[in-house]
């Protein structure tokens, strides 16, 4: 048994490690903290998705940061960019301007408007399919098919 405990110790930090090297890469790709970041950046270039939780230790933030970064390829294509913001005491712009309580996502729209707020966690699939009403979003699909047609 004390052989067992050192080689089970072990597998649990290098997991740990993994995990977070992988959120490190992925935050380069899609993710950002909302401390610094200004929506007009993403005027006309990006779709933020604005995740809010009252702390990071949130199981519903939790939940939904595993949903999202599950499928980040579906969200990269749709020129997503995911804003986190777990700290209400910091008053941050985002914060001030969407008023979540408690856990909120938001989707915003490449116009700057928020397109839908969600008091719970919601799956890429569902935000996906959201994305894809939008009318920037269906022009796009439709330039993309003219594109791939003529060439």
């Amino acid at each position: 048994m004390k052989h067992i405990l050192p080689v089970v110790i072990a597998a649990l930090f290098a997991s740990h490690a993994m995990a977070k090297d992988a959120m490190e890469m992925t935050e380069n790709v899609v993710f950002s903290q909302t401390a610094e970041t200004d929506l007009n950046q993403f005027v006309w270039k990006k779709r933020p998705i604005v995740v809010f939780a009252d702390s990071d230790a949130d199981p519903r933030y939790t939940e939904q940061i595993e949903l999202l970064m599950a499928k980040l390829h579906d969200l990269e294509e749709r020129d997503v960019v995911v804003l986190t913001d777990t700290d209400p005491n910091a008053k941050s712009e985002l914060r001030l301007k969407l008023r979540p309580r408690g856990f909120m996502l938001a989707i915003i729209g490449k116009d700057g408007g928020v397109k839908l707020r969600k008091p719970f966690p919601w799956d890429v699939r569902e935000i996906t399919r959201s994305i894809d009403k939008m009318p920037m979003r269906k022009r796009e699909l439709r330039e993309k098919k003219r594109e791939a047609s003529e060439g």
